[in-house]
């Protein structure tokens, strides 16, 4: 794993402090990786919404239902990207 060194405002460690304290997480790096993946989640979802926009600008018409589209939505922001 590579080794970072980076900087933080105040208020900004004093929360990472307080989420090692509470045990939520064990150490500060452990909590900005999760913080990093939730990130890079968020992204691919908003990715895959810009995509399915893009194409549905193309294309102008669709056959599927909206049920059907909200159903597809969920599915995939889901964490099923």
């Amino acid at each position: 794993m590579a080794r970072q060194s980076i900087s933080f405002t105040k208020p900004n460690d004093e929360w990472l402090k307080s989420q090692v304290d509470s045990n939520e997480y064990s150490s500060k790096s452990e909590l900005v990786n999760d913080l990093i993946r939730q990130a890079r989640k968020q992204q691919r979802q908003i990715d895959w919404i810009g995509s399915k926009i893009a194409l549905a600008e193309k294309s102008g018409f669709t056959d599927q239902t909206k049920e059907q589209i909200l159903a597809e939505s969920k599915f995939l922001l889901n964490g099923e990207l």
